[in-house]
């Protein structure tokens, strides 16, 4: 991939953590520029600094624009930052996401929004700021990092809100697949498994968590070992490599060694 992504421009959303932080090396490592998007600044200057003290030659292709993808108007300016920076754009991975547990009648006001407008509104709200400067690309691509809930029931439960949110990220990115194909944008879904190895649920409450786990119990005695951040990551760049007219519409990873469920 080191020839096919030299040079090329990416944004990548929550890319200070997590999934984001493993697809922000790998990108470095394979020859491109990366801006990342982010609310924490303190997290990002953390990131920044790590990824530069292990190679110095990623100094000048790294940079970090500050945004909560909820706000539209601080993607917009943290977007056109990173554009203007790098001198264009050639794609754009919306990966920066949460979720809470918590059955429907227990959920808070606040949780309900947060994981709403950040998995969906933020996606739309990234994706609507960047087509203007993916146009300019000769082989521009939009990541949109889903999950498994949104399809497999058995994923965890007590996650109603955030699956609803994933499963309307692959439905608004079918649409936006099409609404692109003039435009030579290419759209790929990326749906990983639960991974212990995120931050994506800090914050969570964890009477809640203790609650939906006992019920989880339920769909059988065992589960599956967690996707690693470098796994997720190299599933990404898979779809960023795809040669120009050719699209990844869906890839789904997934474990598959199988181990025994933790008894609560």
């Amino acid at each position: 991939m080191q020839g096919v992504l030299q040079d090329k421009i990416f944004i990548v959303t929550g890319g200070s953590k997590g999934f984001g932080l493993a697809m922000t090396t790998m990108l470095l490592d394979a020859g491109a520029k990366v801006g990342v998007l982010g609310r924490g600044e303190e997290a990002m200057k953390e990131a920044v600094n790590a990824l530069c003290a292990q190679d110095s030659s990623r100094q000048g292709r790294l940079f970090t624009a500050r945004a909560d993808v909820a706000e539209s108007e601080e993607v917009n300016a943290a977007v056109t930052e990173v554009a203007e920076h790098f001198g264009g754009l050639d794609g754009l991975v919306n990966n920066a996401g949460l979720g809470r547990v918590a059955k429907t009648e227990k959920m808070r006001d606040d949780d309900i929004k947060l994981q709403i407008n950040t998995n969906l509104l933020g996606t739309v709200y990234c994706t609507r700021a960047a087509i203007p400067f993916l146009r300019h690309a000769a082989n521009a691509r939009i990541i949109n990092v889903s999950s498994a809930t949104a399809y497999h029931h058995d994923e965890m439960v007590h996650m109603s809100v955030y699956a609803a949110t994933k499963a309307a990220v692959e439905r608004y990115s079918r649409d936006l697949r099409r609404e692109l194909q003039g435009d030579d944008i290419g759209v790929s879904i990326v749906r990983p498994g639960g991974s212990m190895e995120t931050d994506f649920s800090s914050g969570i409450d964890f009477d809640h968590l203790g609650e939906a786990l006992k019920e989880w119990q339920d769909f059988g005695p065992y589960t599956y070992d967690g996707m690693t951040p470098e796994q997720v990551a190299e599933s990404v760049l898979y779809c960023l490599s795809s040669p120009k007219g050719v699209s990844i519409d869906l890839l789904e990873i997934r474990p598959s060694h199988r181990i025994d469920k933790v008894v609560f």
